[in-house]
């Protein structure tokens, strides 16, 4: 009884194995022309969004979920502490902006005129008291007058020619006006202030939170009152762009994959819609196959990586989805992606 049972269960395991034996073998000599199937998953890349400036948040503007476009506010911190050294930074700009003013335009014909008279007083001064001391040394001759009075008064000359030199040297320096050398720090130091006022313009710009580009916010870190800082991340942000498909091709396959080559890209979700997409990357190194791709062929197999890169401009593939890639190897007409997507790619 037992032999009859097991004799039609030994048939059927015998034609099943024969029948995958065929499978396989017929697998095995598909035409190398013919459209290559693999499959993966969506994947995108995600930025963490944090703030150049250490304050306290006073403000966010969108929630998880959120879709976001490139430039949108984000958040805000508070600001008033810039506002106040941006208010003390322009009063410096200007006042240092008069000085270079100044200099620039010398020295005012009324102070000319000024220090002409002053050195015209001086030389009055210095004929009286040579005048003086030579009357004292003609009465001292005969003794009426003493010989201290004779030196104070030749010291009184000495003092008023000094005085003289002081202010023809004054009025020559009033005439030429301020020396280039002056004139060049305080311009120096004009820009200084304008450096330091566009510096702080910078900061109080980075109050601000914007998107670097369109996206999904997938997670809302910071929330108002919270401290944040450039070590502490306030969105993490999910591009929408670039969006590729991570598939794995077989060793003997991947002579029938070029980088640029075109594919289309389908989903489970949209059978009725095919993406374009474009071989980006091909991986140089083998692997043997994650337990998380799907494959028909044994995991045992070595493949080797492929990020197929998708237009998906209504952002209908969604992270992870697991994707059909299909292209003709024969007839597909390469088409090289630029280079700094291509670089990227391989990180």
């Amino acid at each position: 009884m037992k032999k009859k049972i097991l004799t039609p269960v030994v048939i059927i395991v015998v034609i099943a194995s024969v029948a995958w034996g065929t499978w396989e073998w017929l697998g095995s000599q598909k035409d190398p022309g013919s459209a290559l199937t693999l499959y993966g998953n969506i994947e995108i890349r995600d930025a963490r969004l944090a703030f150049t400036e250490q304050e306290i948040v006073s403000e966010v503007t969108v929630n998880e979920g959120d879709t976001v476009v490139a430039g949108q506010v984000l958040a805000r911190l508070k600001s008033q502490r810039l506002h106040d050294q941006l208010k003390e930074a322009q009063a410096q700009l200007e006042a240092q902006s008069q000085i270079v003013h100044r200099l620039v335009n010398g020295t005012r014909a009324q102070e000319i005129r000024q220090f002409r008279a002053e050195l015209e007083a001086a030389g009055v001064r210095l004929k009286n008291a040579e005048k003086n001391a030579r009357r004292l040394e003609s009465t001292a001759a005969s003794g009426a007058s003493s010989q201290q009075v004779l030196d104070d008064a030749h010291a009184a000359v000495e003092i008023e020619r000094a005085q003289l030199n002081v202010r023809r040297q004054a009025y020559n320096l009033a005439v030429e006006g301020p020396r280039s050398e002056d004139i060049a720090e305080a311009r120096a130091r004009l820009e200084a202030n304008r450096a330091h006022l566009a510096y702080l313009n910078t900061r109080l710009e980075e109050t601000v939170l914007k998107s670097p580009s369109a996206g999904i916010i997938q997670s809302r870190i910071l929330e108002p009152g919270e401290m944040a800082g450039p070590t502490r991340p306030a969105f993490v942000l999910a591009l929408t762009d670039p969006k590729w498909v991570r598939a794995y091709v077989s060793e003997p396959d991947l002579g029938r994959v070029k980088e640029g080559v075109n594919a289309k890209v389908s989903s489970d979700s949209w059978p009725d819609k095919k993406f374009s997409g474009q071989v980006g990357f091909i991986s140089s190194i083998a692997e043997f196959t994650p337990k998380s791709v799907e494959t028909t062929d044994l995991r045992t197999k070595l493949v080797y990586e492929v990020r197929i890169w998708v237009d998906d401009p209504n952002n209908q593939l969604r992270l992870g989805m697991p994707v059909t890639v299909e292209f003709e190897t024969e007839t597909a007409t390469p088409t090289s992606r630029p280079d700094s997507t291509r670089k990227t790619a391989a990180h």
